[in-house]
C-alpha cells in the first residue's frame, strides 16, 4: 500500500511539475503532448482480439477522447474513450490505477495513447485496455500501474473538445455502440423503484429507467459515490452516460448528478387493460373422431381490435365450482371482427386443419374438454364475459354437453352473455338430450376454425 502511494504522488508530481512555467498555480496543470503520431484506428486495434486476452505487440498509437470523470466516484480506476467528440463509432475503456484521474483527463480531453505492451481484451461487446491480471490461470486486462500509465496514455495540448453525446434511439439499437457518450430523452425512474437511493452503501447497484413505451436501461450506480445515497428523482427529462451494451441489454453510468435533467412531469399512465361485451365464445370442438383436433374459438365482433392483456378463458370439470384450469390470454390481440383459435394440440391441430392455431395450450386446459365441461371468458378486472354450461352442473345429458360433436355459437349473437342461454347456441353431440342435436362431429370437415359462420 506504501508502494503504491509512493507511485500515485510520484505520478502526479510529474504531470503537475512538467507544466508549471509561471508559478501560477490557481489552476492544476496538465502535461500535455503534440509530436506523437497516430497510426491506427481503434477499429484496426479491436481487431487484434480473437478469443483471449493478448499482450499487443504492434507500435501503433492511437487518439481518443475521454467521456467519463470520476469527479463524483461513480466511475473507479477506467477512462472510457471514444474515437471522436461526435458522431462515434468505437470505444475503449482504459484500465489504470490512478484516483481522481478527472483532474488530469477531464471529459473532452483528447489522448494518446502508446499501445505496444499493454493488453487488449474484451468483456461482452466492451473492448478493454490497460495492465494484466491473471487469476486461477487465467489471464484477463487489469490496472496499468501508476507508473506506467506517463509511458502510455498522453494527453495531447490540443484544446478539450465540446462532446456532443449520440442520440439514444430504441428503435435502431444497432446505432448505439459500446463505450460511447449517450443522451436518452423522456426517460423516467420506474414507479416501483420511486423513493429509493441511487445505490446500497459500499455496493455496486442497479437502477432501472424507462420512457414512456416502457422500454429499459440498467442505470448503474457505485456505492461509493458522492449521490449514492441521494433519492432518485421522480420527474421526466433527458439523461446522459456511458453506453455499455451487450446485445439488446443496456447498461448506462453517469458522471454526476448533472447528466440527469428530469424536470418534466411523469409519463402519462400507460392503460394496457381493457373490458368488452364484443368479444365471446364462438366454437367448441370435441371431434368424435379426434381428441387431438379439439380447439376453442373466441370471436371479437367490434370494429376496433381488442387487446386481451390481463383476459382468461377459465375451465370447471364437471360439475365442480372450483377453477381446474386457466389459460393467460395476456399478449394476444384480436382484430376487428376476427377470432382467435386456441388448441391443446397445436401440431395435431395443423395436421386437420392446415393451419397453425392463434394459440397452442397444454392437455386437460379449458381448450380440451371431453364435452361435458363448462367454461367463462373473464376480463382483467375479473368480471366474467361470456359462459358455456352452468358452473356445478355436469353437462352430461343437458343442453350443454358437445361431447364428440360442437358447441357452435349462433350467428346472431354479437355480445358475450355471462348467463348460459341455450337458444344462443347450436349444440351437437352423440346423444341428443335435451333440445341438442344427435349428430356427432368429425374434423375437420364438420368444423370451422378460424371462421365465423
Amino acid at each position: 500500500m506504501v508502494i503504491k502511494i509512493m507511485y500515485r504522488v510520484v505520478f502526479l508530481s510529474f504531470l503537475f511539475l512538467s507544466c508549471v512555467k509561471d508559478g501560477n498555480f490557481n489552476d492544476i496543470p496538465r502535461a500535455c503532448i503534440n509530436d506523437l503520431e497516430v497510426n491506427a484506428t481503434f477499429v484496426e486495434v479491436q481487431a487484434l482480439f480473437e478469443e483471449e486476452t493478448i499482450q499487443i505487440k504492434e507500435d501503433w498509437v492511437i487518439e481518443g477522447y475521454v467521456i467519463s470523470s470520476d469527479r463524483a466516484g461513480n466511475f473507479f480506476g477506467v477512462l472510457h474513450l471514444q474515437d471522436h467528440p461526435t458522431n462515434p463509432t468505437h470505444g475503449f475503456q482504459v484500465e489504470i490505477d490512478l484516483r481522481d484521474s478527472y483532474l488530469f483527463f477531464e471529459p473532452g480531453s483528447k489522448v494518446l495513447i502508446k499501445l505496444k505492451g499493454l493488453y487488449l481484451g474484451r468483456s461482452g461487446e466492451t473492448y478493454k485496455l490497460g495492465g494484466t491480471f491473471t487469476a486461477f490461470g487465467n489471464t484477463s486486462v487489469g490496472r496499468l500501474p501508476v507508473l506506467k500509465i506517463s509511458e502510455h496514455i498522453f494527453l495531447s495540448c490540443d484544446s478539450s473538445d465540446q462532446l456532443k453525446p449520440v442520440l439514444g434511439q430504441f428503435d435502431d439499437l444497432e446505432k448505439l455502440r459500446t463505450n460511447t457518450l449517450v443522451k436518452f430523452e423522456e426517460m423516467e425512474v420506474i414507479e416501483e423503484e420511486l423513493g429509493s437511493v441511487f445505490a446500497v452503501a459500499t455496493e455496486e447497484t442497479t437502477r432501472t429507467i424507462q420512457d414512456c413505451s416502457e422500454f429499459t436501461i440498467a442505470l448503474v450506480n457505485s456505492g461509493f459515490s458522492d449521490f449514492q445515497e441521494q433519492t432518485l428523482p421522480d420527474g421526466n427529462g433527458t439523461i446522459t452516460g456511458v453506453l455499455l451494451k451487450n446485445g439488446d441489454e443496456l447498461k448506462l453510468i453517469i458522471r454526476d448528478l448533472e447528466d440527469i435533467e428530469f424536470t418534466n412531469d411523469r409519463c402519462p399512465e400507460v392503460i394496457t387493460e381493457f373490458t368488452s361485451t364484443e368479444i365471446f365464445i364462438s366454437e367448441l370442438a370435441d371431434p368424435d373422431n379426434n381428441t387431438g383436433a379439439r380447439f376453442v374459438e373466441l370471436y371479437n365482433s367490434s370494429t376496433e381490435p381488442l387487446d386481451l392483456n390481463g383476459w382468461t378463458l377459465r375451465r370447471y370439470t364437471n360439475d365442480k365450482t372450483e377453477i381446474s384450469s386457466t389459460i393467460d390470454l395476456s399478449g394476444f390481440i384480436v382484430d376487428a371482427e376476427s377470432t382467435l383459435v386456441i388448441s391443446p394440440n397445436s401440431t395435431e391441430f395443423e395436421t386437420v386443419y392446415g393451419f397453425a392455431p392463434n394459440l397452442g395450450v397444454s392437455t386437460n386446459s379449458p381448450a380440451d374438454s371431453n364435452g361435458d365441461d363448462n367454461l367463462e371468458l373473464v376480463d382483467p378486472f375479473g368480471t366474467v364475459i361470456d359462459v358455456f354450461g352452468i358452473i356445478g352442473e355436469d353437462g352430461s345429458n343437458t343442453n350443454h354437453e358437445f361431447e364428440d360433436g360442437r358447441a357452435l355459437r349462433n350467428a346472431n349473437v354479437t355480445e358475450g352473455n355471462p348467463n348460459y342461454t341455450f337458444e344462443e347456441w347450436s349444440v351437437f353431440n352423440d346423444t341428443g338430450d335435451a333440445g341438442t342435436t344427435n349428430q356427432p362431429q368429425n374434423a375437420p370437415e364438420d368444423f370451422s376454425p378460424g371462421v365465423r359462420n
